[in-house]
């Protein structure tokens, strides 16, 4: 990597997609990376936060002095409410989503394939893996308007995440719309990947060599503003 290009932080890739969250969207935020959106999004969007434990209307993560135990999103973070939220039951929850209500959900994942699968669990015979099991992701991507996945490009071994088809158990089929990465935005459309926005530095050559499947780019190519 040179001087010049700079990869977004966790912090950075939530904030991107906090800032393409459309005013009035109810949000499901997963577990991980997704969970930071919460705190990067403005008043003005009017936004409602979901979480499948059953906290319906929260705001951002809670500061030290704001902490509530009992009110945690999805990840366990305790976070805080808006004027008007509501606990609700478990099952309640899920039947939000069952329902089709979210507009979006935000994912991670390990891998996202071009025809919008996506992979976010797996199991492993290792004892201690910290991988992570399939959760609400089956429901949510099943249901949700939209799936928009928050991610690394690559393994920490540098390998591509973005494929043609996903190495891993699928988690749903089709779905993913957007992904966001360290490097990049990339929409996801009719069996392609597009480049939208690129870190600074990197040029779309160096995030194709990244990307373990053709990279089409977007006549509006820009630059993420962080």
């Amino acid at each position: 990597m040179t001087a010049a290009q700079r990869r977004l932080t966790r912090e950075l890739i939530a904030a991107t997609i906090a800032r393409r969250l459309e005013h009035g969207w109810l949000v499901n935020l997963g577990v991980g990376m997704p969970t930071l959106v919460s705190s990067y999004v403005h008043p003005e969007q009017d936004l409602t936060f979901t979480s499948e434990n059953g906290v319906i209307g929260y705001a951002g993560l809670a500061h030290d002095g704001e902490m509530d135990q009992d009110i945690v999103n999805a990840g366990v973070q305790p976070v805080t409410l808006h004027p008007g939220a509501a606990i609700v039951h478990h099952a309640d929850s899920f039947a939000l989503v069952r329902r089709g209500m979210n507009d979006v959900t935000v994912l991670g994942a390990y891998e996202v394939a071009t025809d919008g699968s996506f992979a976010n669990w797996r199991t492993s015979r290792e004892p201690f893996d910290q991988l992570g099991g399939i959760g609400g992701a089956m429901d949510l991507a099943a249901r949700c308007k939209q799936v928009w996945i928050a991610m690394d490009h690559t393994t920490r071994e540098g390998s591509p995440r973005l494929l043609e088809r996903c190495t891993l158990p699928v988690t749903a089929p089709k779905g993913v719309t957007l992904v966001v990465t360290d490097v990049a935005v990339i929409a996801v459309r009719d069996g392609r990947f597009v480049l939208e926005e690129h870190a600074p530095g990197f040029t779309a050559e160096e995030i194709q060599s990244m990307t373990g499947a053709p990279l089409e780019v977007s006549q509006t190519l820009r630059e993420i503003q962080i």
